[in-house]
């Protein structure tokens, strides 16, 4: 298994990371079975990372991997947790709910713990209440090894939360679609001038760039042709020289081995195989149905729909035409009195559009499409 020498912290942990979240399921609950098979399967190939979080799989997540790592030396691996901020509102909370992960995973220290999805305003909440410098001290009494951050908010945001201790890690979400998006590239950039090491989350945008259409795929297949779409997501995060761990949320024992085939021989990306990647990324990015930045001028609707969401579910799907994403975003993400059938046609958010879209027409459209994808 390939690693990377992490030289600030001096450890060196599997550069795949197995992120526990997305555990395969069986009756809404852990397949308990075929998980552990899957970790252990880890385990033996090199894995040493083992990402969680106290919200996972409704708060199951934790108290499995810990009873399942028991069985090996705890020096052995790493283990990652966080601290969920919305649950917080007194240092009491922060000291209850670190206490608590402790225990479920059955371990006297957590190696990286983290501020659960950070935004600005969590986090100067954090600040204010006192639990970054009750974190602080938790690592001086050894209860926490390396001490980072989750993040989920703009590039502003980022630089104010970077630059604010000298973090041991951060991990931030990264692929070869979202360059421009939150942290992005401009974040990469930051945390390795400030030599702050970095995890990666959604490496695969949640599943989308696994599975690609044919005709997207074809600069990956010219060059090579078994490799796949997953594979090159992965390889795309992982050449980034600061990038330390790349975590993967497998679902499936297959996803396992084509995930530990591509980091336990891990090769960079050439200077030819980044141009097939931007070009991949380029003719994703043309796949969208109509050119909705998300700016939300449009914004409020009068009648309360979710105009931009609709528009974001709408593209995604022409994207990357993945019918079981779509699904479940139209039947989560948007209310049903939020989307696109509730238009009443008035034309106050045509009037507000920069990009000039014709919105009231592609409303029609997409609740047609979505409509018809779902069902």
């Amino acid at each position: 298994m390939f690693k990377k020498q992490i030289d600030k912290l001096g450890i060196a942990p599997s550069l795949l990371g197995f992120g526990c979240m997305r555990f395969p399921t069986k009756d809404g609950q852990i397949d308990e079975v075929v998980a552990e098979q899957m970790l252990d399967r880890a385990y033996a190939a090199g894995v040493t990372y083992f990402d969680t979080a106290y919200p996972y799989h409704n708060g199951t997540s934790e108290p499995f991997v810990g009873r399942v790592m028991q069985k090996y030396p705890r020096d052995s691996f790493y283990f990652a947790t966080k601290l969920p901020l919305w649950a917080v509102n007194s240092l009491d909370d922060a000291k209850r709910l670190f206490a608590e992960q402790l225990e479920r995973l059955r371990t006297d220290y957590v190696d990286f713990y983290l501020l659960h999805a950070c935004n600005k305003d969590r986090f100067d909440k954090m600040v204010e209440l006192g639990v970054v410098e009750y974190l602080v001290s938790e690592k001086a009494a050894g209860r926490i090894k390396f001490l980072g951050f989750s993040f989920h908010d703009n590039f502003d945001a980022f630089r104010h939360i970077i630059e604010y201790r000298d973090w041991d890690f951060c991990q931030i979400q990264y692929n070869y679609m979202d360059i421009d998006d939150q942290a992005g590239d401009a974040g990469v950039a930051l945390a390795e001038a400030l030599n702050v090491p970095l995890v990666i989350m959604e490496p695969v945008k949640g599943g989308s760039l696994a599975v690609l259409p044919e005709d997207v795929m074809k600069p990956f297949k010219h060059l090579d042709p078994d490799a796949s779409a997953a594979s090159w997501a992965l390889r795309f995060v992982a050449s980034r020289n600061n990038i330390k761990v790349v975590l993967s949320g497998m679902s499936t024992p297959e996803q396992l081995e084509d995930n530990l085939k591509t980091f336990t021989d891990f090769k960079p990306l050439t200077e030819e195989e980044e141009e097939a990647v931007k070009e991949v990324a380029d003719t994703l990015h043309k796949r969208v149905f109509n050119g909705c930045t998300g700016c939300r001028y449009c914004m409020p609707c009068p009648n309360g729909i979710n105009i931009p969401g609709n528009f974001s579910i709408w593209n995604d799907y022409g994207m990357y035409e993945n019918a079981g994403r779509t699904k479940w975003k139209w039947e989560h993400d948007i209310a049903d009195d939020a989307k696109a059938k509730n238009c009443i046609e008035c034309g106050l958010c045509e009037e507000a559009c920069p990009q000039h879209i014709n919105i009231r027409e592609n409303l029609k459209e997409l609740q047609e499409m979505l409509d018809r994808v779902t069902a």
